[in-house]
């Protein structure tokens, strides 16, 4: 996940409405996998990871991400949390990269690395963000190198040896809104983030449109602001 926008958000992360809706799109995303052991790449301070542990029976997570000043050991609901540089093989059965892949500039050999780290079977549940159109300030400040259609990044992780299992877009409710400032804005690409703490009546009405989307989100391939994509180590 991003750390700069962890940064803006501080302590107030879980209960932003696109963090909130976001874990909540995870959670449906992996429905009936029921995964024991989790590798969060990228993973910041690992709020996704941390997630799944308080929200399901997964058992543990490895957290790994360059950022880290130094290796340490956490625990989540009695669950431990291990936050490392860089980690060798592992017997974990889900890998997290929550919007990571659209800060490296070749996003196939970061999959294909971290898939030959675990064992066949393994899924991978990937985020970022979607349509190019899209392209802003918001994606320059936060060091972005692309946006992705849903076939483009299915592409990616076919490449690299891994098997599609499903894709769709999210955040579509809120997709006309968002497309219409960004596009309003297109011709400045002045560094600035778009996201921004609100009061708790934006968030709960925001948070409750995403979640009237939750439904329909395994079939959306029309639109959203973020593709996710399930798929599996052959």
């Amino acid at each position: 996940m991003d750390l700069k926008e962890e940064d803006i958000l501080g302590d107030a992360i879980d209960r932003h409405w696109y963090y909130r809706s976001k874990a909540a799109a995870l959670r449906r995303a992996v429905s009936g996998l029921a995964p024991r052991r989790l590798l969060d790449i990228g993973a910041g301070s690992g709020f996704f990871s941390r997630h799944l542990l308080a929200a399901t029976p997964a058992e543990s997570a490895l957290c790994v991400d360059i950022g880290y000043p130094a290796d340490r050991d956490d625990q989540v609901a009695g669950k431990p949390v291990r936050f490392r540089r860089d980690t060798g093989p592992t017997d974990c059965d889900l890998v997290l990269m929550m919007d990571v892949l659209e800060h490296v500039d070749d996003d196939r050999s970061l999959v294909r690395h971290y898939a030959g780290k675990v064992p066949a079977g393994a899924h991978f549940l990937v985020t970022v963000p979607a349509f190019s159109f899209l392209w802003s300030g918001h994606d320059v400040f936060l060091e972005h190198k692309r946006r992705y259609r849903l076939p483009e990044i299915e592409a990616v992780l076919d490449s690299a040896g891994l098997e599609i299992v499903r894709g769709a877009y999210y955040f579509g409710l809120v997709f006309p809104l968002a497309a219409a400032v960004r596009l309003a804005d297109r011709n400045t690409t002045e560094p600035r983030s778009s996201l921004k703490k609100h009061g708790a009546f934006a968030n709960g009405l925001l948070a409750t449109l995403c979640a009237a989307e939750l439904p329909l989100f395994p079939i959306n391939r029309l639109a959203g602001l973020s593709a996710f994509v399930l798929a599996r180590k052959r």
